[in-house]
């Protein structure tokens, strides 16, 4: 008896288990799963969405996303069927977006990020002495937009400032490194601040103004040679210490490399006087992609973490850059210029690259 009741008991228990697992899974997965949302971004996102604590917040609302990379301005050139919403790095290659795939209404804008030129400490100190920039810290300043375009209109090389030759790496011409402004937004930008100080503090608009800015344009890309489309790889570049001792990057990426615990003593980040930001603009397809919009616009999760990553949440300055090593907190004294019609920009950056 004793045995047959062993053998009913075990019998009940595994019953209990099964019963269990099929309820589990049928209340308890509902609670943890998510859906799926296809995304194409531009590459200085890309650490963003693939921080585990990021995908935690997104779970959290119900939402996994696989995000793509491509430069901003490339995206239009994308056949975007079977995705959720698209996020280039500024309003005017997601209106062009937002226009082929007949998108109405406000673009969420959930963050920003304005462009800065991070340059090797040697480097910034010349500039410094010679009236290009000014430094106000030991790790950050100031580029003096029109003085540096005055200096690379006359094609003035590093031997020619004072103190350089005591610097052997300074050689050849100076110049800010940029992406290609004919693919990647932080490119476009540059030439979009660089426009707007040759056109005497004026955005460019028309055929007369375009012709009047495109010689100098042509000449801050044509010194370059050959140009990456995505603002990751040119600022990973000059961290390993490659490359040009002066690139134009995102002030994200340089938050987002102190947040992670690294602080090169050879980096100098200078604020240009006259600067464009980068509005990081969703150009939603589905419903999923509209309520991943509102929740990396309005989530506090969310905004906290964007902050972490080096990205300014609209409307949100407190917060941003407690340790003010290498980065300003409030954008005093930095002016932000406007931004020419997408139209405009693409002729810009056609004439530019040559």
């Amino acid at each position: 008896m004793r045995r047959i009741a062993g053998i009913i008991l075990a019998v009940l228990l595994i019953g209990g288990v099964v019963v269990a697992v099929v309820a589990g899974r049928s209340n308890g997965d509902n609670g943890t799963a998510t859906k799926t949302v296809q995304a194409v971004i531009g590459s200085e996102k890309a650490e963003f969405f693939a921080d585990p604590d990021v995908v935690k917040a997104l779970a959290a609302k119900g939402y996994t996303v696989k995000a793509e990379t491509s430069g901003s301005w490339a995206m239009e050139g994308l056949d975007l069927k079977g995705y959720d919403f698209a996020l280039p790095s500024s309003q005017a290659p997601a209106r062009e977006l937002a226009a082929k795939y007949k998108v109405t209404g406000t673009l969420p804008r959930p963050f920003y990020s304005p462009l800065v030129v991070v340059a090797h400490k040697n480097a910034a100190e010349v500039l410094a002495d010679n009236g290009l920039a000014t430094l106000d810290e030991a790790h950050r300043g100031t580029l003096r937009m029109a003085a540096y375009l005055d200096a690379a209109r006359a094609g003035r090389t590093w031997q020619q400032l004072k103190g350089a030759r005591k610097h052997g790496e300074l050689t050849g011409t100076v110049y800010l490194s940029s992406t290609d402004p004919e693919t990647s937004n932080s490119g476009a930008l540059y030439l979009a601040a660089a426009s707007y100080v040759e056109n005497g503090g004026k955005v460019v608009a028309g055929a007369a103004e375009i012709d009047r800015t495109t010689p100098l344009l042509h000449k801050l890309i044509s010194v370059q040679g050959a140009q990456q489309s995505g603002s990751d790889a040119v600022f990973r570049d000059f961290v390993s210490g490659a490359g040009n001792p002066l690139v134009v990057v995102y002030e994200s990426q340089v938050a987002s490399l102190a947040a992670q615990g690294q602080r090169p003593d050879d980096l100098v980040v200078l604020y240009p006087d006259t600067t464009v930001n980068s509005d990081h603009t969703v150009v939603p397809l589905t419903e999923d992609g509209k309520a991943v919009a509102a929740l990396l616009s309005s989530d506090p999760a969310l905004r906290e973490l964007e902050v972490r990553h080096g990205f300014r949440p609209q409307g949100e300055a407190t917060g941003f850059a407690s340790d003010t090593t290498y980065l300003k907190q409030e954008l005093t004294g930095v002016h932000q210029a406007a931004v020419p019609t997408s139209k405009v920009l693409h002729e810009l950056a056609r004439r530019a690259r040559g």
